[in-house]
Formats: C-alpha cells, structure tokens, sequence
C-alpha cells in the first residue's frame, strides 16, 4: 500500500511538472533600459556588477548565506571521507604550485578590482583563490581540514558579516542596501573584499573538508 501511495505521487508530481513545462512562458521583461538609466547612482560601471551588488544586492546576500550554510551542514554531519593510505608527494609539482599560487593570487586580486568596470568581482575572485588552495592540497602543499580553527571561521563567515552589516547600517535609507550614491562605490569594494576572501575559504573548505586525513587541522 505504501509503496502504491508513493507511486502516485510521483506519478502526480511528474504530470504537474510537464503540466508546467508545457505551458507558454510569460514574456520576458527587458530591464536593459532600467540599468543603464541608473548606472550612474550604482557606484560601479559594469552593469553585472551594479545588479550584484547594488540592484539586488539583497539576492547576493542570500546567495553567500546558502553557500555558508552548506558548509556549516558539512560540518554537522562530520562525513568521514579519511584515508590510511601515504600520498605520493612530486617535488616537481610542488614547485610549480609554489610558483603558481601567487600569480593565481594576483590573478584574484585584480579579477577583484576589475569588477567595478568590467567582467570580474568577487565570486570570480573567490572562485580563483579556492583553485589555489586547491592546487596546493593536490601537490601535498596544504593539508585538509578537520576542525576550522577560531581565525578560519573568522574568514569564512566575515565576507557575510560585512555584508549583513552593511545592510542593516543601510536601513535608515528607507531600504535594503539602498547606497548612497556617493558613498555606492566605497561599500560595495569593501563588500567585494570580504566576499572574496570568505567565498575562497567556503569553497576551498567544501572540497578540503570532504578530502580530509588522519591528523589533519586546520
């Protein structure tokens, strides 16, 4: 009996959903016009950057809050992915990571300032910076995680902090993140800045985190 009710429900929900498939699609709003009449109250010059971070800046919050929270539930849950047996450390790897991870850091540092008037900003950068971790941990440079330690957490949860602190300080505008036009460019870099740093540790951390050994802290 159970499993006939299960059936069905599926059976409704997979109707529903080519029910909703089927259905034409609303017509598309062009909003071109509205970001470029407002661009210069934006505080940046690249219009991606402007909607992020300025537009609707209330969807990126929620947006680092979601990655946040994934790893917080990694952490919870405490999967045991660890391993006994030796990695295999190549000196010639090493080197080359040694010598790529700081032009990978220069890369994310400038993919961080470029956002302000062209393709670029802080998830990118982010993304950059936990490819270097990465990278590092593959050649045995940098070891997994196990336990975050107090600094880490810091890291990890400052780019949301900065942001939500923004947000609130921002209320007395009459609304959420509503910058001042003068002051638009000055906080949404420094939103960037501690995005990026915490959006490189919540990324690197969900592929550290599940890649841990015996005896590994962080």
């Amino acid at each position: 009996m159970k499993r006939f009710v299960m059936g069905l429900g599926a059976l409704a929900f997979a109707a529903l959903l080519i029910g909703a498939l089927l259905e034409p699609l609303p017509v598309s709003v062009d909003l071109r016009a509205a970001v470029t009449n407002n661009m210069a109250s934006s505080g940046v010059e690249h219009p991606v950057t402007a909607v992020l971070l300025n537009f609707r800046g209330y969807d990126t919050l929620l947006e680092i809050a979601v990655l946040l929270l994934a790893l917080i539930v990694i952490l919870a849950v405490g999967i045991d992915t660890a391993s006994d047996q030796p990695r295999t450390v190549n000196p010639i790897l090493q080197t080359l990571a040694r010598v790529a991870a700081p032009l990978v850091i220069v890369v994310a540092v400038y993919l961080l300032w470029a956002g302000a008037f062209r393709p670029g900003g802080a998830f990118q950068a982010g993304a950059v910076l936990a490819a270097a971790a990465v990278l590092l941990h593959l050649t045995g440079l940098l070891p997994s995680w196990q336990v975050p330690t107090r600094t880490l957490r810091w890291g990890l949860t400052a780019g949301f902090l900065i942001f939500l602190a923004v947000a609130a300080g921002l209320l007395s505008q009459g609304a959420l993140l509503h910058y001042p036009p003068a002051q638009a460019g000055m906080l949404i870099l420094l939103i960037e800045a501690g995005l990026t740093i915490s959006l490189g540790l919540i990324l690197a951390g969900l592929f550290l985190l599940l890649s841990r050994e015996p005896g590994d802290d962080a």
